[in-house]
């Protein structure tokens, strides 16, 4: 008998499930492991590791003083939309020392969540630019920390360059209803592009 490695329990997938790839990615420390976390339906894959002092060299913690860990691989959960359609979040280290990892990881994602922190925005410009070079559709997440300013939309529209057709949302990575509504704003701005941008 086998038990259950969390108090989700143990879910087996529907062999009749549609399977799609969604890249979860972000500047370092943003919120990327934790948000996988808070929607997966299984018990995530997560490679984090604590952080050193010889790391601190390469990782600056600008912004995310607190944080005490780091992913040096990616993180994977899964979440089921309905019956016959099931999400596979992987999530990218932020780190520019990890992006040989990022073409493997982004081949075959059909879209991808962004998230972003207002207290560094410009952090989150690197991350955009190589979503956008392998041809990903996006939508941005701005994860809301208890010190995060608070900016008018469009001021963070032009900030971050956003085509006005690309979602911009607020959330808490913490919080499963706000990290969901993200993530049904992607998948609503996948389902509304034209048939031939999605092959």
């Amino acid at each position: 008998m086998v038990s259950a490695p969390s108090s989700r329990g143990i879910h087996l997938r529907n062999p009749d499930q549609e399977l799609v790839k969604v890249i979860v990615s972000g500047p370092f420390g943003v919120g990327k492991t934790t948000i996988i976390r808070t929607l997966s339906e299984i018990p995530p894959l997560k490679t984090e590791e604590v952080m050193t002092a010889t790391g601190a060299v390469v990782d600056h913690l600008h912004g995310v003083r607190d944080k005490t860990t780091t992913t040096v691989g990616l993180d994977y959960g899964r979440i089921s939309l309905g019956d016959d359609l099931a999400l596979c979040l992987f999530g990218t280290p932020g780190q520019k020392r990890f992006h040989a990892l990022w073409q493997d990881l982004t081949r075959g994602a059909l879209g991808a969540l962004i998230l972003a922190d207002t207290r560094r925005i410009a952090d989150s410009y690197e991350v955009m630019g190589m979503i956008e070079e392998q041809g990903i559709k996006y939508a941005v997440a701005l994860n809301e920390f208890p010190d995060s300013p608070a900016y008018p939309e469009d001021d963070l529209r032009q900030a971050l360059d956003l085509s006005p057709d690309t979602p911009l949302v607020a959330c808490d990575a913490r919080d499963r209803t706000t990290s969901l509504n993200a993530l049904l704003a992607l998948a609503e701005h996948l389902l509304n592009l034209p048939a031939m941008e999605q092959s």
